[in-house]
């Protein structure tokens, strides 16, 4: 089953009780409001599906992972209300996540920059390649990582999420986010990535289905309060993107 649209597509297929969760968009996989919608809406809908008992989420290609947010979408803002919402798409995505009862595993074969690496974050086990370098260049920009932050610094610590935040322009490669608990395990290439990520949700797959569902319960304790928190940060950077800061930054970026 698939959404194509001129904003990007999302692909689903099944095999056995593994769903695989496919997004793409030609601007290196970035999300636009309405992909951000669609990927919230299918993982809702296979929370509930009996028949699965494991999800992989992944890009398509085999250039970036995730660029993150539209930045055409991002320069379309022309008020808080427009700028809040569209931040939204990425709390109501994360919240989604968090909350889906299936164990989620990444697959990220290349680069997340801001939204992609919270994307990451949120995922229960993440699988890399050595091309899966990370960057939160949200500062950079004029505004912050505010919506993702919770889930970044969950997985790799408050240290790690500041240094990488401050430093807004630097990449952390692969190692270093291994290190930190970004990844599970990184493989060479996209084939080994790929059997790795077969085997590892295969059995997974043959686990007792309600154990699995009360583990991922087990994982997210403690993050009850994202409903409300994560919207709260999306109106931060819903009004720091009408900035004038913000706008010359992020058409500066476009014409890199």
């Amino acid at each position: 089953m698939a959404l194509e649209n001129p904003t990007g597509s999302l692909t689903t297929t099944i095999d056995n009780t593994i769903a695989t969760v496919e997004f793409s968009h030609p601007a290196s996989n970035s999300f636009p409001r309405k992909l951000l919608d669609a990927l919230t809406e299918k993982l809702n809908e296979l929370s509930v599906n009996a028949g699965i008992s494991v999800i992989i989420l992944r890009s398509e290609g085999t250039a970036a992972f995730c660029a993150g947010a539209s930045f055409d979408e991002l320069l379309a803002v022309s008020n808080q209300e427009e700028g809040t919402q569209f931040f939204s798409g990425f709390a109501n995505l994360i919240n989604a996540m968090r909350k889906c009862s299936k164990i989620i595993v990444g697959r990220i074969h290349g680069k997340a920059v801001g939204g992609g690496v919270g994307i990451a974050a949120a995922c229960d086990y993440a699988f890399a390649t050595i091309d899966s370098s990370i960057k939160l260049s949200e500062l950079a920009i004029g505004i912050g990582p505010f919506v993702i932050e919770p889930a970044v610094s969950r997985k790799i610590g408050k240290t790690a999420m500041t240094e990488m935040t401050l430093a807004a322009t630097e990449w952390k490669n692969t190692d270093w986010a291994q290190d930190k608990g970004l990844y599970a395990k990184v493989l060479e290439n996209q084939v080994e990535l790929d059997i790795d990520i077969a085997h590892f949700t295969t059995k997974l797959a043959s686990y007792n289905p309600e154990a699995l569902v009360q583990m991922k319960k087990i994982i997210w304790e403690g993050t009850e309060d994202w409903d409300a928190l994560l919207l709260k940060r999306a109106a931060i950077s819903g009004e720091l993107v009408l900035s004038d800061f913000t706008k010359n930054a992020l058409g500066q970026f476009k014409k890199q």
